[in-house]
């Protein structure tokens, strides 16, 4: 029986970054999901709540996801796990790159993760979902999603990944997104399909012509 996973959301940088801790309470391991602006913060937190910073999970590689990541890496010789396909020129250029797939699954601790591949804001955007709660980096945020004009972006793909991966997951899912745009920091799979515009489009056509400007 896994542990129930510790999860600690900060709100960091100049973009309303959201910043992620995820520990196992039983080994005491802790992963950083996207490290940036203040690696400092985030090191000081993960050793003032008593965990080791064992690995990094990349939703994506934009550099507001991963401009503190060279130095988080000089404190930590951890993996850092990104997407196989994330766009070339967003992959970083750092020691301990572990490429992964739709459906691999990562571990902290003894808490496992399913990783869903959801492209669109980028080739190589990626969720981590454990416990009924989903890391969804720019792929979903409250109320909204990723923007999809960006080199490498696909709106088409952004559709497939709303509708077809994340819309299909259950309704309490909670939401933890990678920015703060919202009017609440996480929210629920189900209540997003009610209140989402992005969710609530009845064709592919719909979505790019009314949500995506097309």
């Amino acid at each position: 029986m896994s542990s129930k996973l510790f999860i600690q959301q900060y709100e960091i940088g100049p973009l309303n970054n959201f910043l992620y801790l995820l520990g196992d309470p039983e080994t005491k391991e802790m992963a950083i999901v996207d490290p940036a602006w203040d690696v400092d913060f985030l090191a000081k937190e993960a050793k003032r709540l008593g965990y080791r910073i064992t690995k990094v999970f990349l939703t994506h590689g934009h550099p507001d996801h991963v401009n503190g990541l060279d130095k988080l890496l000089s404190m930590y010789k951890v993996p850092v796990h990104i997407s196989k396909y994330e766009y070339p020129a967003l992959r970083p250029h750092v020691q301990g790159l572990v490429d992964v797939i739709d459906n691999d699954t990562l571990s902290v601790g003894k808490i496992n993760f399913d990783v869903l591949h959801t492209p669109g804001h980028t080739p190589g955007c990626q969720c981590f979902l454990t416990q009924g709660q989903l890391i969804c980096g720019d792929t979903l945020f409250i109320d909204g999603c990723g923007r999809c004009d960006l080199p490498g972006s696909d709106p088409k793909l952004m559709y497939d990944s709303l509708y077809n991966t994340l819309m299909k997951l259950p309704d309490d899912t909670v939401v933890y997104p990678g920015h703060n745009y919202g009017n609440t920091p996480t929210d629920t799979i189900g209540r997003q399909k009610q209140t989402n515009p992005y969710l609530q489009c009845n064709s592919l056509k719909e979505f790019l012509v009314e949500r995506m400007g097309l």
